[in-house]
């Protein structure tokens, strides 16, 4: 991802001893994926919080479902990619792969992208990266994935200027100089922030660069990215920097003890800047997807329990993962941006 080198080069030498102030995104970037990261543990993600992946099956079974959407509007390639980005221990991608219809099935290839080492056992059909593949013929997914890629903060001070808030390795914050340059123009754009002490704001402009260069990787199929995040016309007033640990939030102490994670601004990572003319993108809440995909929540019907018992437990199991995945004020408020390439955007 050629645009991120620039940036990387700049975070490395802002230091990173445990005493020295920096940016929350290089202070991040180090605690999540530097050696002996939070991302390289070997529990993974799933140890520490629970996603729509780990809540039920029915998730990946979608997923798939959309995979042969996007496999019939491509005309059933010879070979069909399916691409999970940041792919924890490879969850993902194992239950989409084995959800599929045997056709399908047959014709799929599977990559996980992650940072940490390839897990043992996981199937051999699955391509280990550190970065997606060049030329997707498919479907590229990122669940939860851009908001764990490192941004800056900012907070207003007491003049009313917004500038950039440094961070140590313990968590103590200050701030440091006033945002100008590209940070300054993407703050004015997608969250500018009135001149009132304290209010505070995350930059997402390394997220709009990290998932216009995974787009770029798509040379037909579709983007898809799910995430909580926020849209301009209801911007949280003091960001959602927040840290993760064992199940619970946390304060975010970039000491590598800790997810470092923050909502994503999909609105603006809608707005692609490729060298390619793509139509534009779409905003759904998860909701809205998974009922088009067949996920709905909905209670089997009762008569079932006294004709087959066991099909009732069962379907009432289902329909409560389903709800879960689907609930107002939890996962079913995620948002998932999809971009087509090449294709209609006819899929869901």
């Amino acid at each position: 991802m050629t645009d991120e080198t620039a940036a990387d080069t700049a975070d490395e030498a802002a230091g990173g001893a445990a005493g020295d102030w920096r940016g929350w995104r290089a202070a991040a970037k180090a605690a999540l994926y530097g050696p002996g990261g939070f991302y390289r543990r070997p529990e993974g993600p799933a140890g520490h919080f629970r996603t729509s992946v780990h809540a039920s099956p029915l998730f990946a079974e979608a997923v798939a479902g959309l995979l042969c959407r996007v496999d019939e509007a491509l005309g059933r390639p010879g070979t069909l990619d399916f691409v999970d980005m940041g792919a924890g221990r490879g969850e993902l991608v194992s239950g989409v792969l084995a959800a599929l219809p045997a056709d399908v099935a047959a014709r799929a290839r599977g990559y996980a992208v992650e940072v940490a080492d390839r897990p043992e056992g996981l199937d051999g059909r699955i391509s280990w990266l550190s970065e997606p593949p060049e030329g997707i013929t498919g479907l590229l997914f990122a669940n939860e994935w851009l908001d764990n890629v490192p941004v800056e903060v900012a907070e207003v001070d007491p003049a009313g200027v917004p500038r950039l808030v440094l961070v140590r390795e313990d968590g103590a914050e200050r701030l440091g100089e006033p945002l100008a340059g590209a940070e300054a123009r993407w703050l004015a754009r997608w969250w500018p922030l009135p001149a009132e002490e304290g209010l505070r704001a995350e930059i997402g402009l390394p997220r709009d660069t990290a998932w216009a260069s995974a787009v770029s990787r798509v040379a037909r199929g579709l983007a898809v990215a799910v995430d909580y995040g926020h849209t301009a016309d209801a911007r949280p007033p003091f960001g959602t920097l927040t840290g993760f640990r064992e199940g619970r939030e946390t304060a975010p102490v970039p000491d590598g003890s800790c997810d470092i994670t923050a909502h994503v601004a999909l609105d603006a990572c809608a707005t692609l800047h490729t060298a390619r003319t793509l139509p534009g993108a779409r905003l759904l809440t998860q909701r809205e997807a998974l009922r088009a995909l067949g996920i709905a929540g909905a209670r089997p019907p009762l008569a079932l329990a006294s004709t087959d018992p066991a099909a009732y437990v069962r379907a009432l199991a289902s329909a409560g993962e389903a709800a879960e995945l689907t609930a107002p004020g939890g996962l079913g408020d995620f948002g998932w941006l999809l971009q087509p390439v090449g294709i209609p955007d006819a899929l869901l």
